[in-house]
Formats: C-alpha cells, sequence, structure tokens
C-alpha cells in the first residue's frame, strides 16, 4: 500500500519510541554494571521474516539494524503467544550470536492469532561459564572452551519461564544471581515492547501496521543509496592489520576491496587471513553483517541523520565474505575477541573510503577498545568474583576541517564508563589514575583524538587482571595527507616502583594486593601537514593536557613560553620545512614488515593456504612465516624493524618455504 509521508513519518517515531523504552526499561531492571552502567546490551523489532525495521535512536550501538534473525525464526513455525526464543549460539543461529556472552531473545508480538512482530533484545552477560572466568581468553582454539551453549529453544513457553533453562544456566556460570536478573530484565524489557506494538496496532490497524514495515525498509533504502552517491564510481582496495593471534607473533591482515557503482557498494574480503587457532574469528555465516557494514553505518548517519533506522539501509550493499577466513570463521572455532577483527576489518574499510573520498569521513579510531576485568576470590577463598572495571578507549580519527574526539571511542559503540565510586563498592580495588593520555593522538593539521589513561590498584591476593581487545601494540592507528600515527597500546606492571615492567598483551595476569596495572590506550591518527596546523590550536592542546610542550615543538614545530605561542621561535622552527607527504602514513613497522610482506605475496599465500585442507591451514601459514622471519617479535616487546635486517633474505626464504608447502608452481613473492 502506499504510504502518506506524514503517516510514514508518524509510525516511524512509534515504532522507534516503543523499542526506546524497550532500551530504558531493559537497563533500568538489569543488574549487572556492564549494562547498567556501560550499556552494553541491545533491543529491537524485527518483522516476522526477521529484518529489523524499528531500533532505538539514542541506543548506545548504532550496528544492529543489520542484525538477520530469520535463521532462527524460521526453526520455530509453531509460536505462541507468550513465548519467548533465546540462543547464544553463533553458528546455528548464522551469525545472529557472535559470541557466547551474548544472549539473544526474540518474543512474537501477535494481534490475534496472526504474528504481527518480533520484539528482540541482547545482553553481554559478564560470564557464562568455559575455560576462563568471564568466559572470553585469546588462547581459548575452540568455542566449547567458551562458555555453556544455548542452541536456538524457548526459554519462555505460553507465559512460563523454563526452569530447565534456569537450573541449566546457573549451574554454568560463575555470576548466576546476576545473569538471573539480567535475564529477568530482558524478559520485562520485550513485555513492554508488546503492550507498545499492541497500542500502535489498536489506534492504525493490523493491515497498515504490517505495510509500515516494509515501507519504512523501502524509505531508508532510497536515502541511504543517495548517501553512497557521494563516493565516486570506481573500485578501491585497502588493508589493515592485527598485531597477531597471541599464540603466536604473526600479524593477522584484513583485505578488502570496495566496489561503488551509481551507490551500490560491493565489499569484497577475498584475500583476508585463514581463521587462527585463538578467540579473535568472526562468525558471519558469509553473509553481509553488522560486523562488517559498521564503518559503512557511520558514513550514512554522519551525512543523512535522519535516516528511518532499520535494515533497508543497507540494501545497495552486498559482499563477498568467503569460508575460512577470520571473519567467516566455521564450526568449531573460538570466537570470544570477534570485537579486535570487527573493528580492524573497519580500519580497512574505513581506508577504502578515504581512497574514494578523502574528505567524506574521518579516519579510523585508534583501533582498540579494551575492557578491563578483574578476578577475586571472595572472603572464603574459592569463589571467583567477575568484575568488569572498566572500558576504556582510545581516541577517534581526526578529519578534513576537524580533530579526532579525545578519550572517547563511538565508531563501535557508544558505551559509558563505569562510575569510579560505583567500582569502588564493587571490587577490592582503587582507581588512582583515571586521565588522558598526552601525545597519544597522531599530530596532523586536525590532530588525532588522544586516548585513555588507567591505573588500577588491588586490594587483595590471588586476583587476576584480564583485558579483551588489547590491539595496536605493533601497528598503531594510520594518519593521511601528512598526519601522523598515533601512539600505540602500552600497559606497564607496577609504573614507577623498583618491579615496574612493560606488559604486553595480556591472556591471565596475576596480581596481588598492592600491585598496581596501568594502562596506556592508543591515540588516532592525525590529518594534514602538523606543521600547517594553527599555532594557537597547539597552544590549547598543551594548555588541556592532549600535547605536551616537547611534542608541541618537536611534531608541530611549535614554540610555547610562559606568555603563550612564541611566534618569532615558531616561524623559524616551520621555516624550510619539507613538506609533507599527500598519501597514508602507517609508521615503520608497517613499512617493514610489507618490505618482506606485500600486497601481492600476502594474497597468493591465502589464494594457496585456502585451497588447502582446513585442518593444515594454520600449521602452514606458521612455518611460512617463520621460515622468512626466525624471530618475529612480540608485539610490544620489540619492532620489526629491529630485527629485519636483510628483507630481501627474507625474501628468498620466504620463496622456499613456499615452494615446500605448495609446490613449484606457485609465484612467489612479487
Amino acid at each position: 500500500m502506499a504510504f502518506d509521508p506524514i503517516i510514514l513519518e508518524i509510525l516511524n517515531n512509534k515504532i522507534a519510541a516503543a523499542a526506546d523504552e524497550m532500551c530504558s526499561t531493559l537497563q533500568r531492571a538489569s543488574r549487572s554494571t556492564f549494562v547498567k552502567e556501560a550499556a552494553d546490551f541491545g533491543v529491537g523489532i524485527s518483522a516476522p521474516a526477521g529484518y529489523c525495521f524499528g531500533y532505538p535512536p539514542a541506543h548506545s550501538i548504532q550496528y544492529l539494524m543489520d542484525s538477520n534473525w530469520g535463521p532462527t525464526l524460521r526453526k520455530f513455525p509453531n509460536l505462541e503467544p507468550g513465548d519467548v526464543i533465546v540462543t547464544n549460539d553463533p553458528y546455528r543461529s548464522e551469525g545472529l550470536v557472535t559470541h557466547l556472552p551474548d544472549l539473544y531473545m526474540a518474543r512474537p508480538y501477535f494481534w490475534g492469532r496472526r504474528i504481527a512482530c518480533f520484539g528482540w533484545a541482547i545482553i553481554h552477560f559478564t560470564d557464562v561459564g568455559g575455560r576462563v572466568p568471564s568466559s572470553i581468553s585469546p588462547s581459548n582454539h575452540e568455542i566449547f572452551q567458551e562458555g555453556i551453549i544455548f542452541p536456538p529453544m524457548k526459554i519462555v513457553r505460553c507465559g512460563v519461564l523454563s526452569q530447565d533453562f534456569v537450573t541449566v544456566f546457573t549451574a554454568n556460570c560463575r555470576t548466576p544471581d546476576i545473569n538471573m536478573g539480567d535475564v529477568k530484565a530482558m524478559l520485562g524489557s520485550l513485555d513492554i515492547g508488546r503492550q507498545r506494538v499492541e497500542a500502535i496496532i489498536e489506534r492504525h490497524g493490523f493491515k497498515t501496521f504490517m505495510a509500515v514495515q516494509e515501507a519504512l525498509r523501502e524509505y531508508s533504502a532510497a536515502k541511504a543509496r543517495q548517501v553512497f552517491r557521494l563516493l565516486p564510481d570506481g573500485v578501491y582496495e585497502f588493508w589493515d592489520y592485527m598485531d597477531d593471534d597471541l599464540v603466536t607473533a604473526i600479524p593477522i591482515r584484513f583485505r578488502v576491496r570496495l566496489t561503488v557503482d551509481d551507490g551500490r557498494l560491493h565489499l569484497d574480503f577475498t584475500g583476508t587471513d585463514p581463521a587462527v587457532l585463538a578467540a579473535y574469528n568472526m562468525p558471519t555465516a558469509g553473509l553481509r553483517h553488522w560486523w562488517l557494514t559498521m564503518r559503512l553505518t557511520t558514513f550514512l548517519l554522519s551525512h543523512d541523520p535522519s535516516l528511518a533506522l532499520n535494515d533497508g539501509m543497507y540494501r545497495s550493499v552486498s559482499v563477498t565474505n568467503p569460508a575460512g577466513t577470520v571473519l567467516h570463521a566455521e564450526f568449531p572455532t573460538a570466537l570470544g575477541i570477534r570485537s579486535a577483527p570487527g573493528r580492524r576489518v573497519n580500519d580497512a574499510v574505513n581506508g577504502a573510503i578515504l581512497k574514494a573520498a578523502p574528505d567524506k569521513l574521518s579516519l579510523p579510531s585508534c583501533g582498540a577498545g579494551a575492557t578491563v576485568i578483574l578476578i577475586e576470590n571472595d572472603d572464603q577463598g574459592h569463589h571467583r568474583h567477575v568484575l568488569v572495571v572498566e572500558p576504556v578507549r582510545g581516541g577517534m580519527g581526526a578529519m578534513r576541517g576537524q580533530d579526532g574526539v579525545d578519550a572517547r571511542d563511538s565508531t563501535m559503540n557508544n558505551m559509558r564508563n563505569h562510575p569510579v565510586e560505583a567500582i569502588e563498592t564493587e571490587g577490592a580495588l582503587i582507581i588512582r589514575e583515571y586521565d588522558v593520555r598526552p601525545d597519544s593522538g597522531g599530530p596532523g593539521r586536525w590532530r588525532g583524538g588522544v586516548g585513555q589513561l588507567i591505573t588500577v590498584e588491588v586490594l587483595r591476593d590471588n586476583g587476576i587482571i584480564m583485558i579483551r581487545g588489547m590491539e595496536r601494540l605493533r601497528f598503531p592507528a594510520w594518519g593521511i595527507a601528512g598526519g601522523k600515527p598515533g601512539s600505540p597500546f602500552a600497559a606497564i606492571f607496577n609504573k614507577g616502583r623498583a618491579d615496574e615492567r612493560s606488559v604486553t598483551k595480556i591472556d591471565e595476569l596475576p596480581i596481588d594486593a598492592g600491585d598496581t596495572i596501568t594502562f596506556l590506550l592508543p591515540g588516532a591518527g592525525g590529518y594534514g601537514d602538523p606543521y600547517e596546523r594553527d599555532a594557537e590550536a597547539v597552544r590549547r592542546d598543551v594548555e588541556l593536557g592532549f600535547v605536551s610542550l616537547g611534542a608541541a615543538r618537536r611534531d608541530y614545530g611549535v614554540a610555547i613560553g610562559a606568555n603563550g605561542v612564541d611566534a618569532a621561535a615558531t616561524r623559524r622552527l616551520r621555516k624550510g620545512r619539507r613538506k609533507a607527504g599527500a598519501d597514508f602514513e602507517f609508521g615503520p613497522e608497517r613499512e617493514a614488515w610489507e618490505s618482506v610482506f606485500d600486497d601481492a605475496t600476502l594474497s597468493e599465500i591465502n589464494r594457496r593456504l585456502m585451497a588447502l585442507p582446513r585442518s593444515a591451514r594454520y600449521e602452514t601459514r606458521r612455518r611460512l612465516f617463520e621460515s622468512a622471519l626466525p624471530r618475529i617479535p612480540v608485539a610490544g616487546e620489540a619492532t620489526v624493524a629491529s630485527v629485519l635486517t636483510n628483507p630481501e633474505a627474507a625474501r628468498r626464504r620466504l620463496a622456499e618455504a613456499m615452494k615446500r608447502a605448495f609446490g613449484g608452481g606457485n609465484r612467489g613473492p612479487v
């Protein structure tokens, strides 16, 4: 049916308001700090076929509109009023769920005997069992280590909560009371959604409500394609790296080929590295997936904030996502820290967009979203208390005409920090420092955002610190058009004491009473020549603690004295300096790495690896890299440049290793 534009807008706002109330209900009713404070959860309203047409406009996570409930819902052809579906199974849900701590629920909303739509909710639970407290460890290599698995099933039948589910869930997690509190918050949120949807149908009619679902998608699809037309037609290629997979020191590469055709976008991830024997994999089932289109969402909403939030936004986007890579993991591969590859693949998409239109999007963020977790014993010494201390963040990337956002990264979500007082009340710890990290933002005419700095002191022996998302220790967030990369991630144990030491990527770090751990979050890249930055802007950066006096002089050519900018000294510093380049600036580590492992060589290696049996890929890949570079340094301990003294010899060793692994028919390094 054709819709009057005014009625369409009214219904869009009513549906979004219903989702918004679901959102606020869940957050108010939850038990876990990570939900009620940081807001790591999601809600929405989907059509009977599974696509999302209603989403809360002010929610912390602005990317779940592309969630595909269809494969899960099709497993339940005979739902009844009051039923609720639950799952945390990434593989059986075909990528709807992306790791086991995320519990998904959906409730059918009936009008008479017909399903009008589904309300859904997700929460990241602090612990769902598994090998380690918090369930997530980078060294997990299969999903069975990551917690209890619930295939799509009914948690509620005709309004009655399944006690079998409650018994099994609480027996298989370390935080049963908190978890069940959050389960009930989800159920309450879904019931609020039911009430609001019924009110909308009663006012506008069932036929109109069903028709508006597709009308809203078409409306968003047309507006989104118009935004995508800002990108010139063409093919744009880019790649980026994670530091390693923790099990080895070998970087993980993400490659994208972006094709733009009159507002239609195709993302081809062929050439991305094979899945790893660690928890840095993503379960996308080979489909277009919100983890792959996240940066496109940012692009859309940056240029048209009025877009109705639904999956129609992505109708003109298609993907090629081959099976067996870190972006299309296959059962039973571990998935716990899927956010790390998710960030990096979106940094690669970001780079492809900037190649197409350098002035239409900011640079990527710092590239690391770290969540600090403390596991401590209770007073009896035998029960583990799992506490999410803080979701700490780095800075956001600069863009032409605008600095990056400091100590606040909303490129993946807009989660809030935990109030220090609440954390110190809940756990045996003290937050000794919580500040910005000076000089971490990439220098540029428009400066990259600086990262956060946090120091945690624990007050009880035999604790464990875990941190998810430690990345960019080796390859910092890059700059463009003369802008410099941000500072890499760093961590220090007992900073300022006799036993101070640097800490690299953490799996589990034992910690006792009085020990401290300091995390220095990375900054984002700068845009444009830093020597063209307004000198007064540099002075303000120094005043606010974002840039040190030494860095103002070294990186920006700005001399600052007691009375402000010293104009004469600044002119002398800047005079005669060679103009910065116009391309991307990745930093010396990436340049050293690619002096051996360039794009053509890595693409050929991955093509060959993907032709091998799945069980042989990881070990073959490890042997290839370690043959070429036998002492690949651990990210954060030493640099690639320091051990790579003869790139030509390394390339010859790699060519020989490729012949041994694949036979004589390969092209070898290019």
